[in-house]
């Protein structure tokens, strides 16, 4: 799979730790990483429409957006045509927004947990399939809104 990682200026150690764990995953083939420069402030909105127009409606590619709380990218997101974004604060939502959602972005708040949790949440997204039956038709459903 390809990963999309990209931040803001608020999301950047936490990205950067987290490309760390996704060059170790065996079931990663390629990280693509979008982030500012070191000590600049930057607008949420052009990170993640970056990231999101590189994972929209390909197979196999999946997003990680990070900010201060993980709201603003995941509106932002979720604006974008072929995004399901969700955002993850513990395990259970990042398993059930795959098995059930098929979500392929998931936005973290670094400011709102730990990186051992980050660390776990994205372990979980990104080893979590879309369990597909009645859940593809609901899926089907959002998809068509776009």
């Amino acid at each position: 799979m390809t990963c999309v990682i990209g931040c803001d200026h608020a999301g950047l150690n936490l990205s950067r730790e987290l490309v760390g764990l996704l060059s170790k995953m065996n079931n990663v083939d390629k990280i693509i990483e979008i982030f500012p420069e070191e000590a600049m402030k930057v607008d949420y909105p052009d990170f993640a429409t970056l990231v999101c127009k590189e994972v929209a409606n390909k197979e196999n590619y999946f997003g990680i957006l990070v900010c201060g709380s993980g709201i603003g990218m995941s509106i932002c997101a979720n604006k974008i045509n072929g995004i399901r974004a969700a955002l993850c604060v513990n395990e259970y939502m990042a398993k059930y927004s795959r098995l059930h959602n098929d979500a392929n972005v998931l936005c973290l708040g670094e400011r709102l947990i730990g990186f051992g949790v980050a660390i776990d949440i994205v372990e979980v997204f990104l080893n979590t399939k879309f369990e597909g039956g009645r859940y593809k038709i609901r899926v089907d459903k959002i998809n068509a809104l776009d």
